[in-house]
């Protein structure tokens, strides 16, 4: 069985409040939390939306997947070793571990492990 679970999908948006209220108002999907005018995240039942504008954004303009994993530096390993690219990191930003990569053929990814409290 995998550590890995995908949890997220990044999608890139010039407007929060457009892309809030689409998901929102126009699909009934609820407001997880929003963090100013750069991004939101929607409740998506198994896996949140991600909305986010280029401040935020991992891949600005690409759709990513979020996977939450137990091990992020093995992941980034992982993905250069078997043809994929690590973008930037892995690093610790002030919630969680995480590394931006894309894998074999191009997609974007973001590993991420909650940093211990």
């Amino acid at each position: 069985m995998s550590d890995h679970d995908v949890r997220m999908v990044v999608l890139s948006t010039d407007d929060i409040e457009e892309s809030v209220r689409f998901y929102t108002e126009t699909l009934g999907m609820p407001l997880r939390f929003r963090d100013g005018t750069h991004f939101a995240a929607i409740d998506g039942g198994s896996v949140t939306i991600a909305l986010a504008t280029k401040i935020d954004h991992p891949v600005p303009g690409q759709v990513v997947v979020g996977i939450k994993t137990a091990d992020v530096d093995a992941a980034a390993a992982a993905i250069e070793a078997s043809g994929g690219a690590v973008v930037r990191g892995p690093y610790n930003d002030a919630h969680e571990r995480r590394v931006v990569a894309f894998d074999n053929t191009g997609n974007g990814l973001v590993f991420y492990s909650p940093l211990p409290r």
